[in-house]
């Protein structure tokens, strides 16, 4: 198995060096669950960035959910912005799960201010933005801005489906996040899908199928 990381400003620092001041970190979180939005998150971090938890950012997937919460503040505070995007599940049904991630991404980097000059993004290219940009294989673990965004991106979905546990509590969304648990299945065949749900992802259509 390969292993990347801690990330590094390597890429920014090339692009600071080049003359683009404002270059924005991007990632999404959420592609795979059942139920729920994806949410892609945009940062953009000062080149001057010096901060004592620095070595504490990594891919949000290689952290445990309280270091996550700890970090998402001091990356708020440090950011010169940040910007966050939703795709709910109807859009996911509707266009499918690519492009939803890539309109959350877009969503998230129109509400960088000051706009970004140059985009990192973790993978992907993303054609609706109309911006230099550049998709990192295991960027979320090489590049430092979109180690940022991945964990932004987590935090704000993990605390979406919170509060959709709320609203919708026999689905324990706030245990599982709308990923495909095994208590999650059950929930699905036992009250079928919610409002949430993504109607499309084959474990809830072939529950539709058994109602």
């Amino acid at each position: 198995m390969e292993v990347f990381g801690p990330p590094t400003f390597l890429e920014e620092k090339d692009l600071w060096q080049r003359g683009f001041h404002y270059v924005a970190g991007i990632d999404e979180a959420g592609r795979g669950p059942l139920a729920g939005p994806v949410v892609a998150a945009a940062v953009v971090l000062p080149p001057d960035f010096k901060a004592r938890w620095k070595n504490q950012v990594n891919d949000s997937k290689q952290l445990t959910a309280a270091e996550r919460e700890a970090l998402f503040p001091r990356i708020k505070d440090a950011a010169i912005s940040f910007g966050v995007g939703f795709t709910d599940a109807q859009i996911i049904d509707t266009g499918g799960i690519a492009k939803a991630g890539r309109l959350a991404m877009k969503m998230a980097v129109e509400q960088l201010d000051p706009a970004p000059e140059f985009l990192l993004v973790d993978f992907f290219n993303i054609p609706e933005i109309k911006l230099p940009q550049k998709g990192i294989t295991h960027g979320d673990c090489l590049s430092f801005s979109i180690a940022c965004a991945s964990i932004i991106a987590k935090v704000t979905r993990d605390h979406y489906m919170v509060e959709m546990d709320k609203k919708y509590p026999d689905y324990k969304f706030a245990e599982h996040k709308g990923y495909g648990t095994r208590e999650h299945l059950e929930c699905l065949k036992r009250y079928g899908p919610s409002p949430i749900h993504r109607c499309s992802f084959q474990p809830v259509r072939d529950t539709m199928m058994m109602l």
